[in-house]
């Protein structure tokens, strides 16, 4: 009978193989191989941001979509979504590449944002869906991205995953516990997402507009922003209500491209028998943007100048051209105002 022992094995496990981690450099070392000089910095090799969608959106952005409620804020981040994750097109702003999309929604229904995903194309695996309710109804557990430990687990996941865009849909119903008009709350949520930009990450945040028209609460989400486009209500002004018609409107410029990004004017309808949703759109007329200004209650020439990223005078041209047509006047403190139409006799 063989007594030998079994040879011992080399190796008491794998876990010798793993890489150790390494050691934590201190902000003396850190600030010296980080710091460069203007003549370094014209000589770094560096990778530029790819374009995803048009000129205005690129990998890394963080951009604002807001509107009034019921405007079309969702119809439009999941048009985008959809055109990022096929490499299609939403409008004239065509996807440079397929992308991966993971869309956060805190506030639709899952089965009215499954019918509106369905009516938009085919099913794709590019574009994940974070639904609030889905997560109640299988963990109990309440979506709130102040929660650090929720931002960790949604940055971990787009790092495994790959994705390269997050929709976060909206500001209101997922950011739980923040006052909105305290600029120190924002940082909360702001350290979150520029860490996405640093893993080249874009993340659109879609957001309610206040009664004056403007993005709600504090302003200083908008520094760190690349991007702001606002939504103005289009259906007051047409016999067909049917549908979301809306004018998208830069507040403030991409910083990716130098040109203009102009006005756009969307029809979004729902076929009542399909199910198919046609999205149309129009470059919309600079007197429709300014008119639409104008009803949100901006009405001081400065400001609206300001609004349209135009100079005064040709805000004085279009209030021209309005009062001639007959719905435009000037009232008290040289504020435009607009004329009610006359009653039908």
């Amino acid at each position: 009978m063989n007594t030998a022992t079994a040879p011992k094995p080399l190796f008491k496990t794998a876990a010798i193989f793993e890489a150790p981690e390494p050691p934590e450099v201190s902000w003396d070392e850190a600030l010296d191989r980080s710091v460069i000089t203007s003549t370094q910095l014209r000589s770094l090799q560096l990778a530029p941001r790819r374009k995803l969608l048009g000129e205005w959106f690129c990998e890394g952005d963080l951009g604002f979509i807001y509107a009034f409620r019921g405007v079309g804020k969702t119809w439009l981040a999941l048009s985008i979504a959809r055109a990022l994750s096929e490499g299609s097109a939403v409008g004239e702003w065509k996807a440079h590449q397929q992308v991966k999309v993971l869309y956060i929604d805190g506030e639709m229904p899952p089965d009215l944002m499954r019918a509106r995903d369905k009516g938009l194309g085919r099913s794709t695996t590019d574009v994940e869906f974070l639904n609030h309710e889905i997560l109640f109804d299988r963990t109990q557990k309440v979506l709130n991205i102040v929660n650090p430990e929720v931002q960790a687990a949604i940055t971990k996941r787009c790092l495994d995953t790959g994705v390269r865009v997050v929709i976060i849909d909206n500001l209101s119903t997922l950011a739980s516990g923040m006052k909105e008009n305290d600029s120190a709350e924002w940082e909360k949520v702001n350290n979150w997402l520029l860490q996405f930009r640093r893993h080249k990450i874009a993340v659109v945040l879609v957001h309610h507009a206040g009664r004056n028209g403007e993005a709600r609460g504090t302003s200083k989400r908008e520094d760190a922003a690349f991007w702001v486009i606002a939504l103005d209500d289009a259906k007051a002004r047409t016999d067909e209500k049917n549908g979301a018609r809306f004018i998208s409107r830069f507040t403030k410029p991409s910083r990716n491209t130098a040109e203009e990004v102009p006005p756009y004017e969307w029809h979004i309808t729902t076929d009542a028998y399909t199910g198919e949703i046609s999205v149309s759109h129009k470059l919309a007329q600079s007197l429709d943007v300014f008119r639409r200004i104008i009803e949100d209650g901006v009405t001081d020439c400065t400001d609206i100048a300001a609004e349209m990223k135009v100079s005064k005078a040709t805000v004085s041209r279009m209030a021209k051209k309005a009062m001639d047509a007959g719905w435009l006047t000037m009232g008290k403190n040289r504020q435009y105002l607009l004329v009610e139409p006359s009653p039908d006799l």
